[in-house]
């Protein structure tokens, strides 16, 4: 690949101030980033310990250890243990029909549906997958098998990923996503590990009927599943008809406002993570009418207590989130909000370079042919043009993730985060140009790698790279 450096190198990051209560970022005006930069100081290393982590025991890290502990977020711990609760109590989660992989609407007792559970052993390419769709494009067409461009069966690494960018930036469009592990009879498990525990639990009840209180075998459960899982949203709809509704019917100028800006937030995500799989039927809009009396707070109160009842009883446990809902274009008061789901095809570890190009599909949108506002640039700009906030807050939050998986690679993961870096340095300028989303995706692909420069003992600096290869087809 060709690259393109800079004569003059610049330190970009120093010591992180731990007494100190937040991150400093730079004016949003600074020049763009430099071809290549230096690194002045790396975090002193720990010491492994026996319950380290693959990346923390690694020799050359030198980052602190990271875990899957949700207990510094107690509103999500709560909402896992409903889960747990309800699984005991027999309220199993419900396996979701459409999509290439094993996802679960996982439920509370009550019978409501708190969050979406995706393992990883169950991930389109995965030995447990239950869709014969990809049971038989693994054994019958393996040479159409997979996206070169992403690690396989890390697509869950990924719905969290994209929750910490989404943190990280403020953006707030994507539901809470962490990385769990649960256990329900529901998942899809081999055959001889049903039987298994079948046999068990058969040969007990066997043993006492004849002897009150014996049995033979100590039963165990069912393997926990690791996986995502990311808090289920109620109201929305899909954008596809969300976006036909309102060119049949358009929104107030307020409202078009609002929506521009949930969008553009959308497009800051997707290119930042390079999502290879943003269709229009995997994202949603929330249109909320707000009540402008106390008259019409209590309509609407008894019109979503009377909609909540025929959920419960009809049983549709998506019913929340694929209810159409009807646009009041009168009404000034009203919200927009986005919510980014299905995000475990992103974190290439490459520019995808073979067949496909994996477009965003709201590039085809009007909306995206609109420059970033204002308002976003503000809010983006000083976080992506500081380069020791995309170091340290982001691509090193994102390491620590992915050092999770047993199969970790820190080369295969420092490719990863060159990729990233690359669509960071490339919407940094875009929004500095004036660009519009649609400008911005037919940018050329960059790559931003950090390397160890000898001649300044040893420090890392960060050289950029343009992407040389192109898929053969630039539509699909």
């Amino acid at each position: 690949m060709n690259s393109k450096n800079l004569t003059d190198s610049i330190p970009i990051t120093k010591d992180m101030n731990h007494n100190s209560g937040e991150h400093q970022t730079k004016d949003s005006n600074s020049k763009s980033l430099p071809d290549i930069c230096n690194v002045n100081n790396e975090n002193r290393p720990i010491l492994p310990s026996a319950s380290t982590s693959n990346f923390q025991s690694s020799k050359s890290h030198r980052l602190s250890p990271w875990s899957i502990n949700i207990v510094d977020d107690p509103d999500y711990a709560e909402i896992i243990k409903e889960a747990e609760r309800a699984i005991k109590n027999g309220v199993l989660p419900a396996r979701i029909a459409i999509g290439s992989s094993g996802s679960y609407f996982v439920r509370n007792c009550e019978g409501k549906t708190i969050g979406v559970f995706k393992p990883k052993d169950e991930e389109p390419y995965a030995r447990f997958n239950p869709k014969w769709s990809k049971w038989i494009q693994r054994n019958l067409f393996p040479c159409c098998f997979g996206r070169s461009c992403l690690v396989n069966n890390q697509g869950y690494l990924s719905e969290a990923g994209a929750s910490i960018i989404d943190e990280k930036l403020r953006l707030n469009i994507v539901p809470k996503t962490h990385v769990v592990r649960l256990t329900a009879e529901s998942f899809n498990y081999s055959v001889h590990q049903r039987l298994f525990l079948t046999t068990k639990r058969r040969t007990n009840e066997i043993v006492d009927r004849h002897m009150p209180g014996k049995r033979i075998f100590e039963l165990e459960e069912l393997r926990s599943k690791v996986g995502s899982f990311q808090l289920f949203v109620d109201n929305y709809i899909g954008a596809d008809d969300f976006i036909k509704q309102i060119e049949e019917q358009p929104l107030p100028d307020k409202a078009m406002e609002q929506f521009q800006k949930q969008f553009e937030k959308l497009v800051v995500l997707d290119y930042i993570i390079r999502n290879t799989d943003r269709s229009n039927d995997n994202w949603l809009v929330k249109y909320v009418v707000k009540p402008s009396n106390k008259r019409d707070q209590l309509l609407q109160s008894l019109s979503n207590q009377q909609i909540q009842s025929e959920k419960q009883d009809e049983g549709d446990v998506a019913a929340s989130s694929s209810k159409t809902t009807s646009i009041n274009a009168t009404n000034p008061n009203t919200e927009i909000l986005i919510a980014a789901i299905d995000n475990g095809l992103a974190f290439p570890y490459k520019h995808p370079d073979e067949w496909r190009a994996y477009p965003f599909h709201w590039a085809g949108l009007k909306q995206a042919k609109i420059p970033f506002s204002e308002e976003i640039k503000s809010q983006i700009l000083p976080f992506i043009s500081d380069m020791s906030f995309v170091q340290h807050e982001l691509c090193d939050e994102i390491e620590r993730l992915f050092a999770l998986d047993k199969n970790y690679s820190r080369r295969l993961v420092e490719r990863q985060l060159s990729v990233m870096r690359g669509q960071i340095l490339n919407l940094a300028n875009a929004m500095r140009d004036g660009k519009s989303p649609l400008e911005l995706v037919h940018l050329p692909g960059v790559l931003v790698e950090r390397v160890r420069d000898h001649s300044l003992a040893g420090r890392k600096k960060f050289k950029k790279k343009f992407n040389d290869r192109y898929p053969l087809f630039s539509w699909f």
